[in-house]
């Protein structure tokens, strides 16, 4: 199999915006976090990419990918009846074929030699099954991650065949389902925001959302489903991921493009200037 779609999704009332919003690029270049992602894809060998959409947002998206427009596509979520349902609104963009799938509210940075998106990609070719990339988080942040559950993988090291999938859960249910040998006392393996998908998946979701019609159907459901279907690892990544829907999420993202790009020397100027001046102003008063 090989991967030639990407999907991004950008349909959710606390998503749309973000991705609009204007960054800095590593090259000091300003782009929307749109055109950042699409780079990502891009990057990854994939120019066939599909953005889940709220109805409204078509003109403004489309505005806002700078050289990266003739790549896209968009498909409208028509209710906002959640995550998973977003991703079967693009099935027909999917076509039974594997696909990349990013989050519209998440940026990425590496901090290896190859992108995050291509570093998954590349996985996907030699082991030919659904991935997702994954960090270990302490237990006190998985109350805001679908997290997963597995064993190792053909002693292959930050390599796991998932046996489980729970959205968001407590640190009790984690330590009682989600344990991995090997990781650290108190982690557990978490979601980057970054997966390829076998068609399997919409196969999935499809039938939940027929048995549930009009309920939200999380993915982490559906990639739970998946991991009893067929072979589903998860893939260590070292690298940076920012939830720009945090609070101050859209300065940590620009503050990482910027201290790992080429003006890196000049932002830490600036930004010690800045606590030099606070630290001035405090001692005068």
């Amino acid at each position: 199999m090989v991967v030639r779609k990407a999907l991004i999704t950008a349909a959710a009332p606390d998503q749309r915006k973000l991705s609009l919003q204007t960054l800095i690029d590593k090259d000091g270049i300003k782009k929307s976090v749109l055109e950042i992602l699409t780079e990502e894809v891009v990057t990854a060998g994939i120019t066939e990419i599909c953005v889940v959409i709220h109805p409204d947002d078509e003109t403004t998206y489309s505005q806002v990918l700078g050289q990266y427009g003739h790549y896209v596509e968009f498909v409208h979520q028509e209710k906002a009846i959640g995550y998973g349902h977003a991703l079967y609104s693009a099935k027909n963009f999917v076509a039974g074929e594997p696909f990349l799938h990013l989050v519209g509210d998440h940026l990425y940075i590496n901090r290896n030699r190859d992108r995050c998106a291509k570093h998954l990609v590349d996985f996907f070719k030699k082991h030919q099954c659904a991935v997702s990339a994954v960090q270990a988080t302490r237990e006190s942040m998985i109350p805001n991650y679908g997290v997963v559950g597995g064993t190792g993988y053909q002693n292959i090291t930050g390599v796991y065949k998932i046996n489980k999938v729970i959205e968001k859960p407590t640190p009790t249910i984690a330590e009682q389902q989600l344990l991995v040998p090997g990781l650290r006392a108190g982690h557990y393996l978490c979601f980057f925001g970054m997966h390829v998908l076998t068609p399997t998946v919409m196969d999935i979701l499809g039938k939940e959302l027929e048995k549930n019609p009009g309920s939200k159907i999380n993915l982490s459901h559906a990639l739970n489903i998946l991991a009893r279907t067929e072979q589903y690892l998860a893939l260590e990544m070292n690298d940076l991921r920012y939830d720009m829907g945090d609070k101050y999420g859209l300065l940590k993202a620009q503050l990482a493009l910027a201290l790992n790009g080429k003006d890196r020397d000049q932002v830490l100027s600036e930004i010690l200037e800045l606590f030099i001046v606070k630290d001035i102003s405090n001692r005068g008063k």
